[in-house]
């Protein structure tokens, strides 16, 4: 199956260099177009287009009851913050997708050796919901005085068989795109397990700042 992308900057699903992106075809050629970035253009004479989300839903891209959009899905690579994109992809439907165009995104990205979960239109969709409450009762834990960082990591591999412990994860993928996940998802649904606990927020101001902000 032959796939164009349309894109304006970089992608956080297929970075440049990535193979995936490398094995793009112009649009006119494509059975599939993937957006990262334009402004979505409806074509239902394409077997599926595909929306890359950050915590969004897709029903912020389009409108579920237009027919022209039921072959239009959104799909998120799972990546911890700056670390290289993983293997696993979200693939996100809405109530009136075809199904048609969901296994023929399946297949697609199944063709380029990657795992693909299926998902309703939710913000922050599995991993992000399921981890971030988690990564930021560590997080509070460690500015409270609990333990160390790596007696909590180490706890959490010896005890629970983790291969890398929560704050040394959040901390690889880097704090301050962590900040705007765990932000996303308070504003979203307002519960406290989501609100970007303090160290997350400093690493953010001092990423889009330069400075820390004052104790108070």
């Amino acid at each position: 199956m032959k796939y164009a992308f349309e894109t304006a900057g970089e992608s956080r699903s297929f970075p440049n260099g990535d193979a995936f992106l490398n094995g793009a075809v112009g649009r006119d050629q494509a059975d599939v177009v993937i957006y990262s970035g334009p402004r979505l253009a409806p074509d239902p004479r394409k077997t599926v287009i595909l929306i890359e989300l950050g915590e969004e839903c897709l029903g912020d891209h389009i409108d579920d009851d237009n027919p022209a959009h039921a072959n239009v899905l959104g799909f998120a690579r799972y990546r911890n913050g700056d670390d290289p994109p993983s293997r696993l992809i979200e693939l996100v439907r809405h109530p009136k997708a075809s199904e048609a165009a969901i296994a023929a995104a399946r297949d697609l990205f199944a063709a380029a050796g990657l795992e693909v979960s299926l998902c309703n239109d939710q913000v922050g969709r599995i991993i992000n919901r399921l981890v971030v409450p988690k990564y930021n009762a560590a997080l509070r834990f460690l500015d409270e005085g609990l333990a160390t960082q790596a007696d909590m990591d180490l706890t959490c591999k010896l005890g629970l068989g983790y291969p890398d412990g929560p704050i040394e994860r959040v901390v690889r993928g880097g704090l301050a795109p962590y900040y705007q996940v765990s932000k996303g998802l308070f504003e979203a649904f307002g519960t406290s397990a989501f609100a970007p606990p303090r160290r997350a927020r400093i690493a953010f101001k001092q990423a889009t700042t330069g400075t820390a902000p004052a104790e108070r």
